[in-house]
């Protein structure tokens, strides 16, 4: 029997991507403004949640390049105007529609895209996502590989492209296998939500801040003089909210079934191991959600992870372009596009079983045979390992690095950490975790 819990959120998330295609009747997409000396890109496209198209994309890459140069301005915030939506992705819909019509602007939408977020990625000015509202697809590469994400109450973050026959694409290969454990895995594959604080514990934000406060925020931010990346972490640090009550809803026995299931090198062997762990909500959420998803980019995803760990952030992107310009051509794309926005009805996967999608193939036919298009980036930075990562919480493998008894690596973190809100949790939950003591 289906499990209730995992179709309703399979469905609310399709809901939110549909929302995705409706007609926005706002024309100014994008809003430019500089207070002081701080620059502000203001998604505004609510009535489709924010979805990047590329007219959007197209002016925000030229006015970032010009205040990364600019003498007037010291700090890059990214926020939406309002609505539930920060972004819930890419004009999906759009794209599959030009991909259809032999259109070069459907790959042309991507590689802009991803030029967009390198960008972001590699900016040598202090750049700040206010992740304030649904972030998934495109939102999560509009945020997630710069200095400063944060999280508040409204927060809902998803990877669900699996869920409409696509890819975890904008840089996924590269963020998701960093994440602690086998947890990028897990979220790339099941298209699993986080909401709230749990985008901070899973180290996709760097800070949690009530929503309340953001314009306080702003207003302090705005008044900084030649800030270091420092001073601006200590000032979102002031304003984060006590965390000591919170905990994350992956960590413990669920973090513990994560790590275990999702270490394995095939689908098959993954939902295998899932079986065998004691039957639970998890367990049967996390079955639902992955026989509900394309085979075909099912395995395309867990390579793609696999592979993007030991790459750098230049070699993830070209690797997803490439892989975007053969689903661009395939079936389950425009087939998961369409099911979830306009039949609203169950996708017809093709191939429709996992036994089906030969592993062998997916490799022959999506990693090593090229694509026509090359993807070439606005400048020549690159890196392996995020440059400002000691602004999110310490990772797993930090925590474990430590060689001290239980109660002085949690001091030890809270005060290298100068009591960031959410480190002692994390640390807490690591430690007993691992029956480190």
């Amino acid at each position: 029997m289906p499990d209730t819990t995992a179709n309703r959120r399979l469905n609310q998330t399709k809901t939110i991507l549909s929302s995705v295609d409706k007609m926005s009747k706002n024309s100014l997409e994008v809003e430019i403004i500089q207070k002081d000396r701080l620059g502000q890109i203001i998604l505004n496209r609510p009535n489709k949640l924010n979805a990047l198209n590329l007219s959007m994309i197209q002016m925000m890459i030229p006015q970032i390049k010009a205040w990364e140069k600019s003498e007037m301005i010291d700090i890059i915030l990214l926020k939406h105007s309002g609505g539930k939506g920060f972004c819930a992705g890419g004009d999906v819909k759009m794209v599959v529609d030009l991909a259809e019509a032999k259109d070069p602007n459907a790959a042309e939408t991507f590689r802009k895209e991803y030029q967009l977020e390198y960008l972001i990625a590699t900016l040598h000015i202090p750049f700040i996502a206010i992740m304030n509202g649904i972030t998934m697809g495109g939102g999560v590469g509009l945020s997630v590989h710069a200095p400063f994400r944060v999280a508040t109450e409204n927060t809902l973050f998803a990877m669900p492209e699996t869920a409409i026959g696509f890819l975890p694409d904008v840089g996924g290969s590269f963020f998701l296998s960093r994440l602690d454990g086998q947890l990028g895995v897990y979220l790339g594959l099941t298209g699993k939500r986080l909401k709230g604080v749990d985008v901070l514990y899973a180290g996709i934000a760097t800070h949690y801040i009530p929503s309340s406060h953001l314009a306080d925020l702003e207003q302090c931010l705005s008044r900084l003089k030649s800030p270091t990346y420092d001073t601006i972490n200590q000032v979102l640090d002031q304003f984060s909210t006590d965390l000591s009550h919170t905990t994350f809803s992956l960590a413990g026995s669920s973090a513990r079934s994560i790590d275990r299931c999702f270490r394995h090198h095939t689908i098959a062997e993954v939902i295998e191991a899932i079986e065998k762990e004691e039957a639970c909500e998890w367990t049967k959420e996390t079955l639902t959600l992955l026989s509900s998803m394309s085979p075909t980019s099912l395995k395309v995803t867990l390579e793609q992870i696999r592979r993007g760990k030991s790459m750098s952030l230049t070699q993830c992107f070209q690797m997803e372009y490439q892989l975007v310009q053969k689903f661009l051509g395939g079936h389950d794309f425009r087939e998961g596009v369409y099911s979830t926005l306009v039949t609203r009805s169950r996708p017809n996967w093709q191939p429709s079983q996992l036994a089906e999608v030969s592993e062998s193939k997916i490799i022959q036919d999506y990693f090593e045979s090229p694509s026509p298009l090359d993807l070439v980036f606005l400048n020549q930075r690159d890196f392996k390992s995020y440059p400002h990562h000691q602004y999110m919480l310490p990772s797993e493998k930090d925590i474990l690095s430590i060689r001290l008894s239980h109660q002085q690596v949690v001091d030890h973190f809270v005060n290298e950490y100068r009591g960031k809100q959410g480190v002692r949790q994390k640390v807490l939950d690591v430690l007993n975790r691992y029956m480190v003591y």
